[in-house]
């Protein structure tokens, strides 16, 4: 059990788990858990302690596979960083989760399947946009995990300014503290920042926000061409529609990218650090694990944020919004 004045360790930039265990979108199988575990040991051996997951992560018969093997890897990892450690789950605000004790449920279940407690437990989306009915409980049960010392912190995800402001006074009339929001947020989605004015908001109410999908889906990697080859899937078909019309993002991130002897992975991962957020990428080999890794450590400077900014706000074609982002 957490006592309620125990602080949260939120490292620089983060490591995103939605891959481990996520077949359909990802290409996961179990033959990948020893690269897996490397990465994670690789991570916060340099200091990306903060790792996301989620408890609707995995697919199918994998459903829970991401929590269950971040719990195995931070049990044997016994390296340097080992207390620093800090597991973010999302709570998935699933159509018959319509209790607060559900979701004290649910975090129970994360806690089982890590073999320890949660540190940040999160709201994964808002319920406003269809069932606004529903997510006055779950948010109780939330802020009952906290009173109760089952966890470090609270936060959310894929809420907007308008709903934060919202629900923020809730939590404070508890003695809550929001600690975290994440959105999508990249040079190719700055949707949520820049026309929504989230950043501000969590600036004013002291909530940190954390960036999830900063390579868009890896479209910002360079990796891709408009010729091919595509990834699979879904994504595939995604990349085919997109690359055509973000060309000239990808040729200001390359230039600087090149300017600086850095990747454009990395420079895109930095420009998210530099605007003030947490980005938490990606990582199914130790390759690119430590290609994440390089984008800390130094600091784009005032005219190469200004020049990606100007490529980002003239995107012909932005990555897709996700659907439960509320305003």
């Amino acid at each position: 059990m957490y006592s309620t004045n125990q602080q949260l360790s939120l490292s620089t930039m983060g490591c995103g788990t939605w891959a481990w265990g996520n077949q359909l979108l990802w290409g996961y199988d179990e033959s990948m858990d020893n690269q897996l575990q490397e990465i994670f040991n690789l991570c916060v051996r340099n200091g990306v302690t903060l790792f996301d997951t989620g408890d609707s992560y995995g697919t199918g018969r994998l459903n829970g596979r991401s929590e269950l093997l971040l719990g195995k890897f931070s049990k044997e990892y016994l390296g340097v960083g080992k207390d620093d450690i800090c597991i973010a789950t999302k709570l998935a605000a699933y159509p018959w989760r319509l209790t607060r004790k559900s979701m004290v449920s649910a975090c129970q279940s994360s806690a089982k399947r890590l073999g320890r407690n949660v540190d940040l437990v999160q709201m994964h989306w808002s319920t406003a946009n269809y069932a606004p009915w529903q997510e006055g409980a779950l948010l109780d049960g939330l802020a009952d995990l906290y009173q109760q010392g089952l966890v470090k912190g609270i936060g959310l995800s894929n809420y907007g300014p308008l709903r934060l402001k919202r629900v923020q006074p809730k939590f404070a009339a508890r003695g809550v503290p929001i600690s975290t929001l994440q959105v999508q947020y990249s040079l190719l989605s700055t949707y949520p920042v820049t026309q929504l004015g989230i950043k501000e908001v969590c600036d004013e109410l002291g909530i940190k926000l954390i960036a999830y999908s900063p390579l868009a889906l890896g479209l910002l990697t360079g990796k891709y061409s408009e010729k091919g080859p595509f990834p699979k899937g879904i994504r595939g078909l995604l990349f085919r529609q997109l690359l055509p019309g973000i060309r000239p993002l990808l040729t200001s991130l390359r230039e600087v990218a090149q300017s600086r002897n850095k990747t454009m992975s990395q420079v895109a991962l930095n420009w998210c650090i530099c605007k003030g957020s947490i980005p938490i990428p990606g990582a199914k080999t130790v390759a690119q694990a430590t290609e994440n890794i390089g984008a800390l450590g130094w600091q784009l400077n005032a005219s190469e944020i200004a020049e990606l900014d100007y490529a980002a706000a003239n995107v012909g074609k932005k990555m897709v919004q996700n659907i439960f982002q509320t305003k």
